[in-house]
Order: C-alpha cells, then sequence, then structure tokens
C-alpha cells in the first residue's frame, strides 16, 4: 500500500493508491474509524459498478452500512439535491460519529463532502473517487460544494477528508469520453508545476490512452503529490493554492453558459488554451507553447473550442467567480510551460480576445 500524506492546519490524512477495495477495510482500522455508521453516497452509475463492493468491505467494520444514490450529471448538483440527503440523515437518525463515504467523481465528491461538512455543523468523511478527474484533483484538497442560480461552485466549504482511497481499476470502466475530461487536469499539472511532467505527458500519451497499469498509476501518484503539496501550503486557497485554477475561470464561464452540456475537465482545457493564447499576445510564452498544449489536448479527443455561444456573456459570467475580489478578474498566466503566476491585472480586451480565441461562430 503506497500512500501520501496530506498535512493541513485542519487534518493530516492519507491518498492511498490500490488495485482493488480489498484494504479498506484494514485502512479504516487504522484510522479508527471502525465501529460507526457508514452511509455510501454515490450517483446511480457508480452505484451499479462498485456499491455492492465497498458495501461488503464497509460492512466489516461498521455498525451498519447505509447507501444513497442519486442521478449522474452535473445538473443534479445542487441544493435540492443535498436536502435530500439531509433528509436521509434525519430519517436513519445519523449522528456525530456517523461517517459518509463518497463513492464516485467529482460532483458526488463535491456533494457528499459538502453535506458531511454541515451536517450537524461537521462529521466525518471518506473520499473513494472512482474518475481520473477526481482522483487527480477534486477528491484530494477539501474543496467541497455545490452550484447555485447558474453558477459553478460558488456554495461550499473547505473541509478535508478523513482519507482518500484511490482504486485505479476503477477506470477500467470509465467512458473514453470522461477519462479524457480527467486527462485536462492531468495536462493543467504540467502546465502549473513541472515542465518535466509536461514532457512525460507527452512522451507516454500513447501508454496512457492504452490505459497502460504501471503509466497511469505514476501518472496519478505525480498528480497527487502536486496537489498534496500545494493544498499542505495554502489550505484556503488565500495565495498559492490559486495556481491550480490554470484554465478554471474562462473554463468554469464556458460550462456554465453552456447549461453543463460540456463537462468540466472539457471545459477546463478550453479555458487553458483561452489563457495560453493570452499569454502568448503578452509575450510569455510561444506560439509552439501553445501548439503542445493544444495538440495534446487534441490527442486525447478534449474538443479545443465551443461554437454559438456569445463572447460577451461567458465574459460577464466571469464575474460571478470566486476569484473575483474587487469587480477584478483573478487569473492564473503561464510563463512557459511548467510555471505561472497569479494577477488581477488583465484588461478586458485581453479577456475578450482570449475567449474569442476558443468560441467559433
Amino acid at each position: 500500500m503506497e500512500k501520501i500524506l496530506v498535512k493541513t492546519p485542519m487534518k493530516t490524512y492519507p491518498i492511498v493508491f490500490e488495485e482493488d477495495f480489498s484494504a479498506l477495510e484494514n485502512l479504516i482500522k487504522e484510522q479508527n474509524l471502525s465501529q460507526r455508521k457508514m452511509c455510501i453516497i454515490a450517483d446511480q452509475n457508480t452505484a451499479k459498478l462498485y456499491g455492492k463492493m465497498v458495501t461488503q468491505q464497509l460492512e466489516r467494520v461498521a455498525s451498519a452500512v447505509y447507501f444513497y444514490d442519486f442521478p449522474a450529471g452535473e445538473i443534479f448538483k445542487n441544493l435540492e439535491s443535498i436536502s435530500r440527503f439531509y433528509r436521509f440523515f434525519q430519517e436513519n437518525r445519523f449522528d456525530r460519529k456517523t461517517i459518509i463515504v463518497a463513492l464516485g467523481g467529482g460532483v458526488c465528491g463535491d456533494m457528499a463532502g459538502f453535506a458531511a461538512a454541515t451536517y450537524l455543523r461537521g462529521i466525518a468523511f471518506i473520499q473513494i473517487p472512482t474518475t481520473l478527474l477526481s482522483q487527480v484533483d477534486s477528491s484530494v484538497g477539501g474543496k467541497t460544494g455545490v452550484d447555485f442560480n447558474g453558477t459553478k461552485n460558488i456554495i461550499g466549504a473547505f473541509y478535508q477528508p478523513e482519507l482518500v482511497y484511490i482504486n485505479t481499476k476503477t477506470l477500467q470502466t470509465l467512458p473514453k469520453r470522461e477519462f479524457a475530461a480527467g486527462m485536462a487536469e492531468v495536462i493543467k499539472y504540467g502546465c502549473i508545476v513541472s515542465r518535466d511532467f509536461f514532457d512525460f505527458l507527452q512522451a507516454k500519451k500513447q501508454d496512457i490512452k492504452n490505459m497502460n497499469d504501471d503509466i497511469l498509476c505514476e501518472m496519478i501518484r505525480q498528480c497527487c503529490l502536486f496537489k498534496a503539496d500545494v493544498v499542505s501550503k495554502d489550505e484556503k486557497e488565500s495565495g498559492l493554492r490559486e495556481i491550480l485554477n490554470f484554465g478554471h475561470t474562462i473554463g468554469h464561464g464556458i460550462e456554465t453558459k453552456m447549461d453543463f452540456q460540456l463537462l468540466h475537465g472539457e471545459c477546463v482545457g478550453i479555458g487553458m488554451l483561452a489563457v495560453l493564447e493570452l499569454s502568448r499576445k503578452r509575450g510569455d510564452v510561444t506560439k509552439e507553447e501553445v501548439e503542445e498544449v493544444k495538440n495534446l489536448l487534441e490527442y486525447f479527443g478534449l474538443p479545443l473550442f465551443v461554437e454559438n455561444i456569445s463572447v460577451e456573456n461567458i465574459y460577464e459570467q466571469l464575474f460571478l467567480d470566486k476569484k473575483v475580489k474587487e469587480n477584478k478578474i483573478g487569473f492564473v498566466l503561464p510563463k512557459g510551460i511548467g510555471k505561472v503566476y497569479r494577477t488581477s491585472d488583465v484588461k478586458k480586451q485581453e479577456i475578450l480576445e482570449a475567449i474569442e480565441f476558443v468560441v467559433k461562430a
């Protein structure tokens, strides 16, 4: 069992890498979480694939295991779903010792984590991410929340899990489009943290696409190391952690204005291209570097632009982003591949031209 420790002021917890669910029992005992009520929360797709397996593991260490599933999709990531979670918790008399187990992708992890953070002013939860995007990004770091009134993740809390259990074999059942969406977040780490890691992705792209176990495990482990390091230094996004939002500002705007027809990772990839073009015009990256990122996104089948959407509407949506301060939009901009900086000193015309770069009439 390989572990990475995430150390934050709120909590220190392990990220564990396995190829099945068999280590869950012992890990829960190690973390002193056994003999409590446990509630698995999963979307209906993940419930069919892994619900029974995880339930069997938890039954060996829990005083009782409950299961709640909900319809899959970003459109259900809202307060109405959270209210239904709360009702289920009340009906089954969950107390402050109850543990919520998030089994699934980013939507599930964000919602189950938020419900855990707010029910009875906070109960424990475990992340079991089953998608690439959630394994390399959203399950680590304690960001929880929901969408509200057409804006992405605007209601939420920083709330760390007790542990993150990554079974890399769950990627074998992941639809190709979902895997590609996760690769956008993987490529993001190369852009913001490490040129060497970006080069690794370029060199091993065929192995990654072919789902080579060893290469996938190394890729996921490296992303978790990057994320754990950043989160440990800045738990609540007061500075350094903002670099993880590379591509997300414009990406979230597109995601919202497309009514979530595109996956989160797809929009992040498009948002990355937009800010790379903005930085190219500033002289911070070369045309060749923009093409490198574009080609890698394209190799994994990610969209490079959107159609039939208003550039001005996307721009206006950016002002509802969480990173806006004093009516100035915060951006994470690259200086070459592997290094970024944060700034709010970006003119409206620069932003509009960046959006236009990824929007086709």
